[in-house]
C-alpha cells in the first residue's frame, strides 16, 4: 500500500485541527447534575468559546489543593466589565465550585484560588459580561490523589 505525500499531509492536518480546535458545549457528555448547574448559570443565553485564560495544571499530584487562575479579557469599565466568573468541576460530588462576583472597581477580571478535585475531570469556567454575553473555557486535569469524598 502506497501513501501519497499529499494524502498523508491532508489527513495529518485534519487530525491536528480536530484535536486542538475548541469543542462545542457537549451537553450529552455531562452528568445530569453538572448540566443542571451550568444551565442554571447560563439561564438560556448563548455561550461563546474563548476569551478566558485558565492557569490550571495538566496533572495535579494532590486533588485536595489544585491551583486555579482565571483571567478574562475585559477593559473593566463601567460600560464593559465582567460581572461574574462561574467555576464547575464535572466529576466532583458537588459540581459548582464557586462564583466570583466582579465589577469595574476590580480593575482586572482575574481571580486565583485553590480548588478540590475528586478525580480526573474537566474544569469548566463561564464568564458573565455586563452586556449579557457568556464566555466559556475548559481544561482537563489528571488527578493523582483525589481531594473530595462523597
Amino acid at each position: 500500500m502506497t501513501i501519497h505525500r499529499r494524502a498523508f499531509l491532508s489527513a495529518s492536518a485534519a487530525f491536528v485541527a480536530l484535536t486542538i480546535s475548541p469543542k462545542p458545549f457537549a451537553w450529552a457528555d455531562l452528568d445530569d447534575e453538572v448540566a443542571a448547574a451550568i444551565r442554571a448559570a447560563i439561564d438560556g443565553r448563548e455561550v461563546t468559546e474563548g476569551g478566558i485564560e485558565l492557569d490550571l495544571p495538566d496533572i495535579a499530584a494532590n486533588g485536595a489543593s489544585v491551583p486555579l487562575g482565571v483571567m478574562v479579557e475585559s477593559p473593566m469599565t463601567a460600560d464593559d466589565h465582567v460581572l461574574a466568573i462561574h467555576v464547575f468541576a464535572t466529576r466532583n460530588p458537588a459540581p459548582g465550585i464557586g462564583v466570583f462576583r466582579l465589577g469595574p472597581a476590580n480593575g482586572r477580571a482575574e481571580v486565583t484560588t485553590r480548588i478540590r478535585l475528586a478525580r480526573d475531570q474537566e474544569v469548566i469556567v463561564l464568564a458573565e459580561l455586563s452586556d449579557g454575553t457568556l464566555l466559556r473555557q475548559s481544561a482537563f486535569v489528571e488527578v493523582s490523589v483525589g481531594g473530595c469524598t462523597t
